[in-house]
């Protein structure tokens, strides 16, 4: 019986992926990924899928690089409010670096469009015009 294909992935899916990097301790490779997802979202991606996302490939690529950089001792302590509070913390500084990473992209992106438009001789006012509205191609009886 053939597997049914999986649910595209979008905006939210794209989402719910990276927090799950952002969250990731321990060993981090594709296909551990690929079966949290796999447990988390109820879909099965492929490594190709996954990776023809920048937004995951690059989350991918600064957990890895971030968790080679620890020698594999977690902090743990007795108590566990206070671990689920470190872990929170721990959460929270790696989505806040990755974050901080994608804003970097979209302004270098944002540079690099500027400076296209003004060899195109386009200028702030026609880039900064309204958009036209929505022609939802309502008839009126």
């Amino acid at each position: 019986m053939a597997q049914k294909r999986s649910k595209n992935l979008g905006d939210a899916e794209i989402k719910q992926i990276v927090e799950i990097l952002d969250g990731w301790s321990g060993k981090l490779g594709w296909e551990l990924l690929i079966d949290a997802i796999e447990i988390r979202m109820f879909n099965r991606y492929s490594r190709q899928a996954l990776y023809r996302h920048e937004r995951i490939r690059h989350a991918f690529a600064l957990r890895k690089n971030e968790l080679s950089g620890h020698d594999g001792n977690v902090r743990r302590v007795t108590s566990p409010q206070l671990q689920i509070a470190l872990d929170r913390i721990a959460r929270l500084e790696t989505e806040n670096k990755r974050l901080d990473s994608e804003n970097s992209r979209l302004l270098e992106q944002f540079a690099r469009w500027a400076y296209n438009a003004h060899t195109r001789g386009i200028d702030h006012r026609f880039l900064n015009r309204p958009l036209p509205p929505v022609n939802r191609g309502q008839t009126t009886i």
